[in-house]
């Protein structure tokens, strides 16, 4: 869901680090407004990397609240009024978590350097957004795209837990010594590759192979079952930790409830 803007506030001076620095205080005298280094601000607004920000400081080019800040320490509020060379620096867009159901086709990139269709341009989103995580070109399903960095790096690392389900498209039987071996893990490049759950539906003309993963790896899905000889002939991905597809028809998108983005970005 699109969080709401924050209302605009005075801006604030900016503060050195030390026992002096504290918080603005927040409408109303409320709880004191977190201060974040002046050089962080500007790379999450895009300026430029924390490096290349801190040489923009020593250069006497940025200034807060008018101000020119040359030190180091300083630390202003996210909502800083800030301007470089002259030039007001918008303050970033509010987060943004979507899920797509991602057609055969599409690459799961911002940009592709052949030209071909993307995730990014399938949304029509006039924020940057990026995925989280991959889904390769012929796979289906699930995918969620963020400007949330931190949440999205919750999301995919494997502490935390989240698994990815897989409806897989079998030609032909899959034996029962198959079935096995993907439970038992399967030794890939990155390491064993085991399928938490596996379930298996259909005959000998085909077959639907439903597969729950721990890990995320490129293609990992299409590995594992070449590696136990069995033919993917249609692969998606239904779900993600908590969050499950649904009836989102392909290409089709929509914004995440409040509820379904903290249980994604629950540690």
């Amino acid at each position: 869901m699109l969080r709401p803007p924050k209302p605009r506030r005075p801006a604030a001076r900016a503060e050195p680090r030390g026992p002096g620095a504290r918080g603005g205080r927040g409408p109303g005298g409320g709880a004191p407004r977190p201060l974040i280094r002046l050089q962080k601000v500007l790379a999450d607004r895009g300026v430029a990397s924390r490096r290349a920000a801190e040489e923009l400081m020593r250069e006497g080019r940025v200034r807060v609240g008018g101000e020119v800040i040359r030190e180091m320490g300083s630390k202003v509020p996210p909502d800083a009024r800030i301007e470089v060379d002259g030039r007001a620096v918008a303050a970033p867009a509010p987060h943004r978590y979507v899920v797509l159901n991602k057609p055969r086709g599409i690459v799961s990139t911002a940009r592709d350097e052949r030209g071909r269709s993307t995730v990014v341009e399938l949304i029509g989103a006039r924020e940057r957004l990026y995925p989280v995580g991959r889904l390769d070109e012929d796979s289906e399903g699930l995918v969620l795209l963020t400007n949330d960095g931190a949440w999205a790096e919750r999301v995919l690392h494997p502490r935390y837990g989240h698994e990815r389900e897989y409806e897989v498209s079998i030609a032909g039987p899959v034996p029962a010594a198959s079935v096995a071996a993907l439970r038992r893990g399967i030794a890939l490049e990155e390491g064993l590759a085991r399928a938490a759950r596996v379930s298996v539906a259909g005959g000998a003309r085909g077959s639907t192979l439903h597969m729950v993963l721990q890990t995320g790896w490129k293609r990992q899905v299409r590995r594992m079952c070449a590696a136990v000889g069995l033919r993917v002939l249609r692969l998606r991905r239904v779900r993600l930790g908590p969050l499950e597809l649904g009836r989102l028809r392909p290409g089709a998108w929509r914004e995440l409830t409040t509820r379904e983005v903290r249980a994604l970005g629950e540690t």
